[in-house]
């Protein structure tokens, strides 16, 4: 077998096509705080301002000083990375850490388990396991009360103590379940041995019925324009039908509902409702009983939509999304993964719109820019033990991570939380900026969006533009990374557009942003908003 020549690309080589047209294929060589460095033809080194963040994954930046010592002690102390089936207390510590914050921030006692995994997509994955094991356990013990309640009633025909109500099979339809076995008579009650055998029929009713229902798969709701990863399951909540439907036959769909109608979720919730039947024996009579069924799985969503646009989920709808979940006893996950750990000026986004969720996944900046770390939080009224015996993950709660996490954690909570009335701070700075250029160029600059350093920068639509080479962009859906060439090119500033709104651009510095950064980014954004206005697309694509 022959070798590929070294020219030949093997990782991702479309990605890589992409990034030239755009020009920004360049390998970095050096990080610190939000600069990232290449070198260029000459070999020297080319600072670039980095607004990108690691899609939000740096909230103290690249390779901060205390978080790289850390490393570096764990390395040479030669500790194991890998030992599982071992006491992990550095996991241990972080999951005390996190419901430390958890009850501070939400002023609830109650404390929550930790599931850990190694990327967001993951932890979400675990989520809905998790919520999927609960549900499947929740059937499992109705139908058993179910069995046991036959069994009770069965024991009462029998013994003449019982009779099968009057109109009781009508009522689940014998002619259309059983093929039209039902005869004249046989729905009425007595003693006699017709009125077991009318038992016996109406319990094969019930007992198919019944287990139609749960042959139901789960229902999963959660919110349109939002993103939970690319998994196998977490791509099934991900509303960007690109990334969805190629993989809709892998696993159970989720239900969308409008961001902004919160009316919609009791709706929906009552749609979906589904009920089994029971058997019970009242008054010396046997009678059916409707008992809800648990079809749904969990709501997930995003209190901040990070590919989606940068859009914030009002506090109305999360009170609605809280209220229609305790109403099926189904529980809420937020996936933090972008917005926590201190990016929206509070640790927990969610808890600055008052929503305690059942659930809370945490990835990204847990490993402080460093290590692969992510976690799954579980409130204890809703753990289920048994799940550690159904899930696991090779790499999952390693010690390197989880010590880097905890560093991590601590260098945030340093200061009484210095660290988030940083992130508030610049973050109402940069949002002033914004607004600014809105009202500036409101011909260019659609809106602006966001909470903290999580914020969104819309542009109107180009399709329409009069510049061949903006409109060809637009048409192509590329527009926004058009956007992110020149800033690259020009002025040497990193950002993307969002994944699902490719009109947006993100900005998720680190809380460590300093003056300077800021007026350049406005000196760039400026200079941009001036060549949108003027159709220049001769400067926007360097040609």
């Amino acid at each position: 077998m022959n070798s590929p020549s070294p020219e030949v690309e093997l990782a991702e080589p479309q990605m890589l096509q992409f990034l030239e047209f755009l020009g920004i294929d360049v390998e970095y060589v050096r990080a610190e705080g939000n600069t990232l460095f290449f070198r260029d033809g000459s070999g020297q080194e080319i600072p670039v301002l980095d607004y990108a963040g690691g899609y939000g994954a740096l909230i103290l930046g690249h390779n901060h000083p205390e978080i790289v010592a850390a490393a570096r002690e764990f390395l040479d102390s030669g500790r194991p990375v890998l030992a599982q089936a071992s006491r992990q207390t550095a996991a241990s510590e972080v999951a005390a850490a996190l419901n430390r914050i958890l009850r501070r921030e939400f002023a609830d006692p109650e404390p929550y388990y930790a599931v850990f995994s190694n990327s967001g997509a993951e932890s979400v994955e675990v989520a809905l396991k998790h919520a999927e094991f609960d549900r499947v356990l929740k059937v499992r013990a109705l139908e058993a009360e179910i069995a046991v309640h036959v069994a009770e009633a069965r024991e009462a025909v029998a013994a003449g103590r019982a009779t099968v109500a009057a109109g009781a099979l009508r009522s689940v339809t014998l002619e259309a379940d059983a093929g039209g076995t039902d005869t004249p008579g046989t729905d009425t009650p007595g003693t006699d041995a017709r009125s077991l055998d009318v038992f016996e029929d109406l319990v094969a009713v019930v007992l198919r019925r019944n287990a139609e229902q749960a042959a139901r798969p789960p229902v999963f709701l959660t919110l349109e324009g939002g993103f939970h990863g690319k998994l196998a399951g977490s791509v099934q909540l991900t509303h960007n039908a690109a990334f969805r439907l190629p993989f809709a036959g892998m696993a159970a769909q989720a239900r969308f509902l409008p961001f902004d109608q919160p009316q919609a979720v009791a709706e929906l919730t009552e749609e979906e409702r589904a009920t089994v039947l029971d058997v019970v024996v009242e008054d010396g009579e046997v009678r059916l009983v409707e008992r809800p069924f648990p079809v749904f799985a969990a709501f997930v969503l995003e209190v901040v939509q990070g590919e989606g646009g940068i859009h914030l989920v009002s506090p109305e709808m999360a009170r609605a999304v809280r209220r229609a979940s305790d109403a099926v006893d189904c529980p809420v996950v937020v996936d933090e993964i972008q917005s926590g750990m201190g990016r929206t000026g509070a640790f927990f986004a969610s808890s600055l719109i008052g929503l305690r969720a059942d659930y809370y996944t945490l990835a990204k900046g847990l490993g402080g820019g460093i290590a692969k770390a992510a976690v799954t939080l579980v409130r204890e009224s809703k753990y289920r033990k048994d799940f550690e015996l159904v899930h696991s993950s090779t790499f999952a709660k390693d010690t390197f991570s989880n010590t880097l996490a905890l560093k991590t954690l601590e260098l945030l909570e340093a200061g009484d939380g210095e660290a988030y009335r940083l992130a508030g701070k610049w973050g109402e700075r940069l949002l002033s900026l914004f607004e600014s250029l809105r009202a500036e160029f409101p011909d260019v600059v659609k809106d602006v969006r966001g909470r903290g350093l999580m914020l969104g920068l819309e542009f109107h639509d180009q399709s329409g533009s009069a510049a061949t080479g903006i409109r060809d962009a637009a048409a192509a859906g590329i527009f926004g990374y058009a956007l992110s060439g020149y800033l690259f090119r020009v002025h040497r500033v990193r950002t993307f557009p969002t994944a699902s709104a490719v009109g947006t651009l993100r900005f998720e510095p680190s809380a460590l942003l300093t003056d300077a950064e800021v007026d350049r980014l406005e000196a760039a954004l400026r200079e941009l908003c001036t060549v949108l206005r003027e159709q220049n697309e001769q400067a926007l694509f360097g040609v």
